[in-house]
């Protein structure tokens, strides 16, 4: 009887020691699951998914929803009155705790012309040859080669398809080991962050309960420009804003209204002018109001290995804006950013006229310490101090004649920003998962200078909230030419793996 005792003790000591897989063990897994991994990637990366069309969207959903039933995952649609969100869950026998991670499966627009191949959906393998440039090889060499600075090319396949894939290619290698975490899994996928996720503040409101859930991991973003492994406490928020100025009811001619009817080109270009100083800082007194850091948040920022000589080369700039002192510390304020501006005719079109209009689009990415709402108030009164009369539709006839410089404002915010703290249980859970996988202490970043939608989930559902960033920095993401290191995918598989095998406590 005794004998039967310890054997079944060891049985058990032995299988919850294969539950935590060493370096090694990790990276055999990866191994043993990269062709699989692979398709998974090619295969989820095909499908178009810009949110402006949701008959795209649908394929996706229709694409995911079999994913999961394939696992024996439970999943469901959470209405939003659009789009839906998809909701899967797995859950483990005796957990407690459960961890909800989230994708976004959506992508950016694509201007084919731009893309150097036939069609930014049908995924390509890459190498770089001696002049920098990227050129096709076959894909059926990843049969039998492995490269860790081959890519693939294809939109979605950093930002955020590929993470997803990396997450499912994980699980299998798990189920296969008979593996399974010791906390039950969520899964929220978004469909529209792309576009803002404008449905998915009220949907985490009205779903909270089965959205429930100790801590939540986001899988987006790329890693820290040193490629080493990453993980970020945080994000900022994203608000948007439209300017438009007015000058005649229609464009005149240059000739004969020049030096008469008001350019709004002009008055736009001198209300931007007047936001911001020559070294880039925000000039509306109390913008930068709230965000005082300490010391030892400047150390924190400070341990963050950013090459900025090579960052300023890699951008071609040969000076920044200098509201921080470094580019870490630049990204913990908020920002005032022109992301486009439009007026009359340009190019062979151009015209000599003085246009009826001028319209500049800027967004400010948000802080913790700043409320939008308080920022797009003071952006008001600055603007009324340089004469403008505000208006929010279109002017009539009667305001034109009323006041001499009308400016129609409107704005909307997306999300909040987010920061969880880095010495809170979540990190230090993480940082344990990841000197596992990879025999050291990951880089560790206070805030991202970039905006995903988590704000909702960490005030509704009242958890942290931690970005395990997987992809390459020069991914191209939203841009043309959008693509994937094979040695970052491989590596956020490894990631995976060693999240799922973290234990819980």
């Amino acid at each position: 009887m005794k004998n039967t005792i310890f054997i079944l003790l060891l049985f058990l000591s032995s299988k919850i020691i294969a539950q935590v897989p060493s370096q090694s063990e990790l990276e055999q897994m990866t191994s043993d699951n990269w062709q699989s991994g692979v398709k998974l990637l090619n295969e989820i990366v095909a499908m178009p998914n810009d949110a402006v069309y949701p008959e795209q969207i649908e394929v996706n959903i229709l694409w995911c929803e079999r994913q999961f039933g394939e696992r024996a995952w439970n999943s469901e649609r959470l209405d939003t009155g659009g789009i839906p969100l998809l909701l899967a869950q797995k859950n483990q026998p005796g957990a407690t705790q459960t961890v909800l991670f989230y994708f976004h499966i959506d992508g950016q627009a694509v201007d084919r012309s731009k893309w150097h191949q036939k069609d930014p959906y049908v995924p390509e393998l890459k190498v770089q040859n001696d002049k920098g440039a990227w050129e096709i090889i076959p894909m059926a060499k990843l049969l039998d080669e492995y490269d860790p600075d081959w890519r693939i090319f294809a939109r979605s396949t950093s930002d955020d398809k590929g993470p997803f894939a990396m997450f499912l290619t994980g699980w299998d290698a798990l189920s296969k080991k008979g593996i399974s975490p010791n906390y039950n899994v969520k899964v929220i996928l978004d469909f529209e962050e792309e576009q803002g996720s404008p449905r998915l503040p009220d949907a985490v409101k009205q779903y909270k309960d089965k959205l429930s859930a100790d801590l939540m991991l986001i899988m987006d973003g790329p890693r820290h420009t040193s490629n080493l492994p990453t993980l970020s406490y945080g994000a900022r928020g994203i608000s948007e804003m439209t300017l438009t100025t007015y000058g005649p009811k229609v464009p005149q001619h240059s000739g004969h209204y020049g030096n008469y009817a008001p350019n709004p080109g002009f008055l736009l270009a001198q209300l931007l002018a007047s936001m911001k100083d020559e070294n880039g800082r925000v000039t509306i007194p109390g913008f930068y109001d709230g965000i005082n850091l300490s010391s030892e948040e400047k150390a924190i920022l400070e341990a963050v290995p950013d090459d900025e000589a090579a960052i300023k080369k890699r951008l071609g700039l040969g000076r920044t804006d200098q509201v921080g002192q470094s580019y870490q510390e630049s990204i913990q304020y908020p920002s005032l950013n022109i992301r486009g501006m439009q007026s009359a005719w340009v190019g062979p079109e151009a015209r000599t006229i003085v246009p009826a209009t001028a319209m500049a689009e800027l967004d400010m990415r948000l802080v913790p310490e700043s409320d939008p709402e308080r920022l797009f108030a003071l952006i008001q009164d600055h603007i009324k101090k340089q004469g403008f009369h505000i208006i929010s539709d279109e002017p009539t006839d009667e305001e034109r004649m009323m006041y001499p410089k009308l400016l129609r404002m409107n704005y909307t915010i997306s999300y909040q920003a987010f920061r969880t703290p880095m010495n809170s249980e979540a990190g230090a859970w993480l940082r344990k998962a990841m000197v596992r996988a990879f025999g050291e202490e990951p880089i560790q970043i206070r805030i991202s200078g970039g905006s995903i939608p988590i704000s909702p989930f960490v005030d509704a559902l009242g958890i942290p909230a931690v970005t395990i960033p997987t992809v390459n920095a020069d991914n191209n993401q939203h841009s043309p030419n959008e693509n994937i290191r094979l040695g970052n995918y491989r590596e956020g598989i490894t990631t995976i793996l060693s999240v799922l095998t973290q234990p819980l406590q």
